[in-house]
């Protein structure tokens, strides 16, 4: 087939349909504004309903695409079923799946945090993860083709003491989470990455015990980074999974030493 053939095709084709957890801020959002910009339909879901109403028209600002909202709580395991089915009966199928959504604590190590955190930080970060692939995968299966972005994290794939012990536990799961659904699904045409970022600077750092400085966010990732990454992970062809994927800003305070990440003792 031509090149002009294969443009003419993608032309025809309907717009994906995206859906995004964790889509109302940081990363999540975003995700969504690539996407719809790039001619998507993309539905994003969160905790906060008036969260998601104002990201709404910062997606929708030059798109070409469209996007809607769902409240949802991913912890809440039978709602995550219940969003993906009204996204499919809406829409008619969801095409790729960005599980974005995640949480951490201030009170994170092994020495303070309490055992319903650790639950809380595991059962948004894996447990909902977990739901939304679940939900998502037989409709991927019965159109041979679907794309799933697991959001996971530096602490995913390298050990690190500041996010504390729950929120590293739930990153390696997911990046094995993710591993398992491209030798478990890639035979049925689906493709699962784990993108683990270093540090970006979304909302999610001002829960750390010493949260970073405005200078020192400004040279980490910034969400539009992770954006246009997620963008090209799924404008790539079908035949092509990009199993993992690891990003780090260029000035990695994950190489600087642990008093610099975790900042002044107290005192």
């Amino acid at each position: 087939m031509t090149a002009a053939a294969h443009a003419s095709r993608a032309e025809d084709a309907p717009p994906q349909v995206a859906w995004i957890t964790g889509g109302g801020s940081g990363i999540g959002l975003a995700a969504a504004q690539a996407l719809a910009a790039a001619g998507a339909h993309v539905v994003i879901s969160g905790r906060r309903p008036e969260q998601l109403a104002a990201a709404i028209p910062e997606i929708a600002v030059g798109t070409r695409g469209s996007v809607s909202a769902i409240a949802l709580d991913v912890t809440d395991l039978d709602a995550v079923r219940q969003v993906a089915r009204s996204i499919e009966e809406q829409h008619g199928r969801v095409d790729v799946l960005v599980n974005s959504a995640g949480i951490n604590v201030p009170r994170r190590a092994w020495a303070e945090i309490a055992p319903d955190d650790f639950v809380r930080v595991v059962q948004t970060n894996l447990n909902g993860a977990m739901a939304a692939c679940r939900a998502v995968l037989p409709g991927m299966r019965s159109r041979a083709r679907g794309l799933i972005i697991n959001v996971a994290s530096w602490a995913g794939r390298y050990d690190s003491t500041f996010t504390g012990p729950a929120y590293n536990a739930s990153k390696h799961g997911l990046v094995a989470l993710s591993a398992t659904i491209n030798i478990d699904e890639g035979r049925h045409g689906i493709r699962s990455c784990a993108l683990c970022p270093g540090e970006v600077a979304t909302p999610i750092l001002s829960s750390r015990p010493v949260p970073p400085s405005a200078a020192e966010m400004a040279r980490m990732l910034q969400p539009e980074d992770l954006g246009r990454v997620i963008r090209f992970l799924v404008e790539l062809p079908p035949h092509v999974c990009v199993n993992e994927l690891v990003i780090s800003p260029t000035w990695n305070r994950a190489y600087l030493g642990l008093a610099e990440q975790a900042g002044p003792e107290p005192g």
